[in-house]
């Protein structure tokens, strides 16, 4: 006992105003146990299990001095840290600081100003500054055992194990030093079992100093510490604070690496930083819902608003027709991981970096329904007035129908998007324009009339351009070209889904009606040349008429059409099978009723220069016209986005 008599006489109290943290948190400790006095009347003399109680206390102060002093960070000779060099004496540490904590309730309640109460004062003190070494030892020492992904994979077992401890004593609440942790009857490796004793340690010394009332000093060191892996893994994932003009400013190369760094870093953001920080907050703070809130903002907030302000500047940053499907690929993003970004910042502390996810999905809604309105006033204010060549297809219609089909691979995005936001222009489309009794029902209508809208306009625009040209005959195998392009586009993209089978079949026929149109318009003199009933007499002279007529018809068709094309050749075969349908029966007919008159005639072969046979062979070889750069069906979907800014102009 000399050891203990001397240091009573060493130990004097602490001025109120030395300005020590855990001096203040101790006095508010004593505040709040001062409610736990017992009011015994002065006289009434102490029971003997008063008495029993008051020598059990006391000698928890003395065993607690014992053990504190021992590990007394200013006096040690060398320097060790405890949970380092015994894990049997940890728990022993541990167990002396909760004794410790009961004594002094009990003092107070005796006597606030008890030489024992100092004392104990004094050697709280000295528990908590060990403590807290230690706690920034572990936390600093082991971030290769407290990464956020090995956390965050372990979530659910460390989740069981928490719920199974749940009713137990305070003197059961420290596993670690015991390695039973939750992980302790699997088979782990040592990574896995150095990660799960850490955890369990940083939890036991937060619910010591936090029940302790020193819990300031252990947050402060979890905010510092933890806060800066996540903003070096954020680093790490090509995350950094940037702003709208620095986003402006970049070339197409640098911004495409940029989205690509976020897309491909909002899963690990997610799923293994924020929520492994979360998980390891929950576990090692588990004493307190206030103060795991505190620190997991404290170490989060920052970061997470930074990640996910970047949607929303890429959505304020200046807008072209492509930028479309990359605000598409960020919008689909966030919403995949909406669920988790909700439970994580779940807090009320921590929801401003939810709202701010939030505040990039409304933001990159808002620039994608007005890329989507531009894109179609492009359309509508399209102003190239030269005719296509041979009256193929029109770069306009190649890059837009290129445009509006990878629009449709996003339908799912844009439903989300589009719904119940439609401009009023739709509702101009006849009630006729779509047939498929699923067109008017569910979400995905909206989108399906948008796109049908945009396709109409374009539709529209095409029969300005035919307008070009002077030929009625090509304006109209220009326009048999282009809408079979649409259509074409249409049946093998997803818009066939959106759009069905009806909305394919109305403009087939629109097609057909087309090329009927051109055959008509193409043809039309030819066949007149021909009489309706060639078994009418003729004088010879009128059959060599007819027979001049339909051979400077038909070179003079053949030779201009030559230079036509029509690029699908399922259109182009009908076309030239219904021409010669009409033509060569014809033409047969005549030929073999009237040659024989012609038979003595001079130069016979200059005046019926064309045989039957042949009519049809002339005839397949029309409508190869030279291709035209851009309007192959068969055009990358990488060159054609290229190329919307400029074809829309």
């Amino acid at each position: 006992m000399g050891v203990l008599e001397n240091r009573r006489k060493e130990t004097t109290p602490v001025p109120a105003g030395n300005g020590r943290t855990g001096l203040f948190s101790f006095t508010k400790t004593l505040s709040s146990l001062s409610s736990f006095s017992l009011s015994i009347p002065n006289s009434i003399p102490p029971s003997p299990l008063h008495k029993f109680s008051e020598s059990m206390m006391e000698e928890n102060v003395e065993n607690a001095e014992l053990m504190i002093t021992k590990w007394d960070p200013d006096s040690s000779t060398k320097y060790e840290f405890l949970f380092q060099e015994n894990r049997k004496e940890a728990k022993d540490f541990i167990k002396c600081v909760k004794d410790l904590r009961r004594a002094m309730h009990f003092l107070v309640s005796e006597n606030s100003v008890s030489e024992k109460l100092v004392l104990a004062q004094n050697l709280m003190q000295m528990a908590m500054k060990r403590l807290e070494i230690e706690f920034y030892q572990i936390l600093s020492s082991n971030r290769r055992y407290l990464d956020p992904g090995s956390v965050s994979s372990r979530s659910s077992r460390l989740l069981a194990w928490s719920s199974s401890r749940s009713g137990h004593s305070d003197e059961e609440d420290y596993v670690g030093v015991n390695d039973d942790g939750p992980m302790a009857s699997e088979s782990i490796s040592e990574e896995e079992r150095l990660s799960e004793l850490a955890m369990s340690d940083l939890k036991s010394i937060a619910d010591c100093m936090i029940s302790s009332g020193y819990g300031k000093e252990c947050v402060k060191i979890y905010k510092i510490i933890r806060k800066s892996i996540v903003d070096e893994q954020l680093y790490h994932l090509g995350i950094e604070r940037r702003s709208s003009s620095i986003i402006n400013k970049m070339n197409s190369q640098v911004f495409e690496h940029h989205i690509k760094n976020w897309l491909d870093g909002i899963k690990i953001a997610v799923k293994t930083l924020f929520h492994g920080e979360r998980v390891l907050c929950d576990h090692v703070f588990s004493f307190s819902n206030t103060i795991r809130e505190s620190c997991f903002t404290g170490v989060t907030k920052e970061g997470g608003i930074m990640f996910f302000m970047f949607p929303e500047l890429v959505a304020k940053s200046k807008r072209s027709p492509e930028k479309i499907f990359r605000l598409m690929d960020l919008y689909e993003s966030i919403t995949d991981f909406w669920s988790e970004i909700e439970s994580i910042f779940s807090f009320e502390l921590v929801s401003p970096v939810k709202l701010q996810a939030l505040n990039s999905l409304l933001k990159l809604g808002e620039s994608i329904q007005i890329i989507l309105s531009e894109f179609e006033l492009s359309i509508q204010k399209n102003s190239f007035k030269i005719p296509i060549p041979g009256g193929g297809i029109h770069p306009l219609t190649n890059s837009v129908m290129n445009y509006i089909s990878f629009l449709a691979d996003y339908s799912g995005v844009l439903t989300e998007i589009i719904t119940d936001s439609t401009s009023p222009t739709e509702s101009l489309l006849p009630e006729s324009y779509f047939e498929s009794p699923n067109q008017n029902e569910g979400p995905a209508a909206a989108i399906s009339v948008r796109l049908a809208w945009i396709i109409l306009v374009l539709i529209c625009k095409l029969d300005t351009k035919a307008e070009l040209y002077n030929d009625i005959a090509l304006s109209y195998l220009f326009l048999a070209n282009n809408l079979q392009f649409i259509v074409e586009k249409v049946r093998t993209s997803n818009l066939k889904c959106l759009l069905g089978d009806d909305w394919i079949t109305k403009h087939e026929k629109k097609v057909r009606q087309y090329a009927a149109n051109f055959e008509v318009m193409a043809w039309s003199k030819v066949f007149s040349t021909l009489p309706e009933n060639s078994s009418d007499g003729m004088s010879p002279e009128t059959v060599k008429a007819r027979f001049r007529q339909f051979n400077l018809g038909f070179e003079q068709a053949y030779r201009k059409q030559t230079s036509w094309v029509v690029l699908d050749g399922n259109l182009r075969d009908e076309i030239k099978v219904s021409i010669a349908k009409n033509l060569v029966p014809a033409y047969r007919e005549f030929y073999e009723t009237h040659l024989v008159a012609l038979s003595g005639e001079k130069d016979l072969e200059v005046l019926v220069r064309f045989a039957p046979d042949n009519i049809e062979n002339y005839l397949s070889d029309l409508f190869h016209g030279t291709a035209i750069s851009g309007s192959s069906s068969s055009s990358s979907s990488s060159s054609s986005l290229s190329r919307v800014s400029r074809c829309l102009s």
